[in-house]
């Protein structure tokens, strides 16, 4: 190859590396699709359509949300891994993502390897409810009524494998007592059924029951947060009910495709977590009753870590499987 030949192609490929740099300095350029791996409706979609519009005016793109739900998240998640890496689909997910990946060993991706988590954005404690004409007045009394008679006091979930099965399982292992799990296709009917006495106790979403607790159809005994809930002072938390180190939530946050530029995942992280200390959006939010985090990727990260391994021990010792 000639001098001419060899600068004309050393100038094509800076021109190319140019040429680059400008596109991904250009992100975003068109409209991001989120993809959130539940039903229409449900807690998850909520917080995402809320947050959504604040965070769209930050990127200077429309945020369009696409459900995708199917295998307990399983579905929107692996088309997410699939996606192509350019910062143009996102991942807007919860709890199950931690839990997955021991409840079903065999997933079509990898979570820890094929995304990038980048801001836990919000978490929502749960309250332990008991219908509102129950005998159990605290944490104590289901724990000795429990241990009274194994097996005869049942609670609700909306499902084997979710926030709120496990923070059940945790309860008995914890307290070293035998409830037996009534796993619902979802929370309005298992809340339907607590509230007509069918079954003893659930944990439940304050975003799902508070209105319950506040109209008198239920009685909160304790939250799950390591604080008391701000719309329900007088119920005291799990540890202070005699359950030391208990805590359980649901979450949400936002992840990207593993291979996505690293400007573009620090973009999406800054804006994230610039939406989340707005103090419009985080009033939106806690009316709905859930706690603003807007963490860091580093954070998100070590928290994705520690949920993953604590589920994997409660799974693990009650012997979850998925029907």
């Amino acid at each position: 190859m000639g001098r001419r030949a060899v600068l004309q192609a050393i100038a094509a490929l800076a021109a190319a590396g140019t040429g680059a740099a400008r596109a991904q300095a250009a992100w975003p350029a068109r409209p991001i699709r989120v993809v959130v791996p539940y039903p229409a409706g449900g807690n998850a979609d909520a917080v995402a359509r809320l947050i959504s519009p604040a965070l769209s005016e930050r990127l200077g793109q429309q945020i369009l949300v696409d459900n995708r739900p199917g295998g307990g998240g399983v579905v929107g998640a692996t088309a997410v891994a699939k996606a192509q890496a350019d910062g143009y689909t996102l991942l807007f997910d919860a709890t199950a993502f931690t839990v997955n990946p021991t409840l079903q060993p065999q997933l079509p991706y990898d979570a820890a390897r094929d995304f990038v988590p980048l801001s836990l954005l919000v978490q929502v404690p749960l309250l332990l409810v008991v219908p509102a004409n129950s005998p159990y007045h605290s944490v104590a009394d289901i724990v000795r009524a429990a241990k009274a008679a194994p097996g005869t006091l049942s609670y609700a979930s909306a499902g084997n494998g979710g926030a709120q099965h496990l923070a059940g399982e945790l309860f008995k292992q914890s307290e070293k007592i035998f409830i037996t799990h009534i796993p619902y296709r979802g929370g309005a009917p298992a809340l339907t059924d607590l509230i007509g006495g069918q079954v003893q106790m659930m944990f439940s979403a304050v975003t799902a029951c508070a209105g319950f607790v506040k109209s008198g159809k239920l009685r909160a005994l304790a939250v799950t947060a390591e604080q008391r809930f701000a719309a329900l002072p007088q119920v005291p938390t799990m540890a202070e009910s005699g359950v030391p180190g208990f805590k359980a939530s649901e979450w949400n946050g936002l992840f990207a495709p593993a291979a996505t530029p690293p400007a573009v995942l620090e973009r999406i992280e800054r804006d994230a977590r610039a939406t989340l200390a707005d103090p419009a959006v985080q009033q939106k939010l806690r009316e709905t009753g859930v706690d603003v985090v807007g963490s860091s990727r580093a954070d998100f990260a070590r928290f994705i870590a520690s949920e993953t391994a604590r589920w994997a021990t409660v799974i693990r010792t009650a012997g979850i499987k998925i029907d």
